[in-house]
């Protein structure tokens, strides 16, 4: 649980315009107040290690890092910050992923004017928030899941390889992409060769077309 005062939001988005208006959202409540925005997920982990935050509002589609990317380091590196996924995918796997990765709540873009201040006053409260209206389906496809004996899907890479996967397909080099995973390039190479091993592909255009299909980039 946060202090006394209000909760001091970090928000990340790859779209200002979208980011005013989630801030304006935010900033309307007298308990919540924005302390620092990111124009990508990688972005969004060294604020939120700079700075005095307590709840981490993260996209999913964003450079560099997606916001599930994101959510995964920041469980790990400061796992006292709660965190939320704002998105305009209504997908249950994105959501599933979202818990996974650490998120307490999932949130609509076409109604966080609805639905996001409650998720933020729920988040630091320890409480889980699913927009209205998904529970129904996400609790239906999870039960045929489990009566069928598949339990959740598997991944069909490591997050390693995902992160990877996410810069190569922006076109990032192997010495960039070391750069930002603090890695060596040839480990970068190595990565590469597996996925497109693991995927049976033979070049970055098949691996940029698989990172579409994937959400990891946007089209």
């Amino acid at each position: 649980m946060p202090g006394p005062g209000p909760i001091r939001v970090l928000l990340a988005d790859d779209h200002t315009l979208v980011r005013r208006g989630v801030r304006l959202i935010l900033e309307g409540e007298p308990d919540i107040t924005v302390v620092a925005e990111a124009g990508d997920g990688a972005e969004a982990v060294e604020l939120a290690r700079a700075q005095e935050v307590d709840l981490a509002v993260l996209d999913i589609a964003m450079p560099r890092m997606t916001g599930l990317q994101a959510a995964r380091e920041l469980s790990r590196r400061l796992p006292g910050l709660h965190l939320l996924v704002l998105t305009m995918y209504d997908n249950e796997q994105y959501f599933f992923e979202a818990l996974k990765a650490g998120a307490s709540g999932y949130v609509l873009k076409s109604v966080a004017d609805r639905d996001l201040v409650e998720a933020c006053r729920a988040a630091v409260r320890d409480q889980p928030f699913i927009y209205p209206g998904a529970e129904r389906a996400l609790v239906r496809s999870y039960l045929e899941r489990l009566h069928r004996g598949d339990g959740l899907p598997e991944r069909a890479i490591t997050e390693r390889e995902e992160e990877i996967l996410k810069l190569v397909a922006e076109g990032h080099t192997s010495k960039e992409i070391g750069e930002l995973l603090f890695i060596s390039a040839k480990t970068v190479e190595r990565h590469r060769a597996n996925l497109l091993q693991k995927l049976g592909m033979r070049d970055r255009l098949e691996l940029t077309r698989y990172a579409i299909r994937a959400g990891l980039i946007d089209p």
